[in-house]
């Protein structure tokens, strides 16, 4: 928190339509093995602007983060992509670092007259 003028400082780390195969769905045809679906990201961290850093060791790593979501679809088949959000979300909190998280999800193919269909969802640290 910037203490000089009272405010909070956030910065946002995004990632935007990243497509991947994931094994998630109730029917039988979405059982029988990956679908494509869309997942968007948005992880938000307090902007520490007070001591810049040139260090990525020091920020919320996006390949880090996308590395835990392909963890997450690796587990196995989820029937809803509620909990799937659920699941990426809680990996994204697992960083003290990230105040909170929007968790997008869309199946590609599951309504052939629709781009796509999902959840979003926001959850966020109980400590901040």
């Amino acid at each position: 928190m910037n203490r000089e003028r009272g405010r909070r400082e956030t910065r946002r780390i995004v990632v935007r339509n990243l497509v991947l195969p994931a094994r998630v769905g109730v029917y039988r045809h979405e059982k029988s093995g990956p679908q494509r679906v869309r997942i968007n990201l948005e992880l938000t961290t307090e902007d520490p602007r007070q001591s810049p850093s040139d260090e990525i060791g020091d920020v919320v790593n996006y390949e880090t983060v996308v590395s835990g979501v392909k963890e997450v679809l690796a587990e196995g088949h989820t029937n809803l992509v509620e909990t799937l959000a659920e699941k990426i979300a809680e990996v994204c909190l697992s960083d003290l670092r990230v105040m909170g998280v929007r968790v997008g999800i869309e199946k590609l193919h599951a309504i052939s007259e629709a781009e796509g269909v999902g959840v979003e969802i926001e959850r966020f640290q109980s400590n901040h």
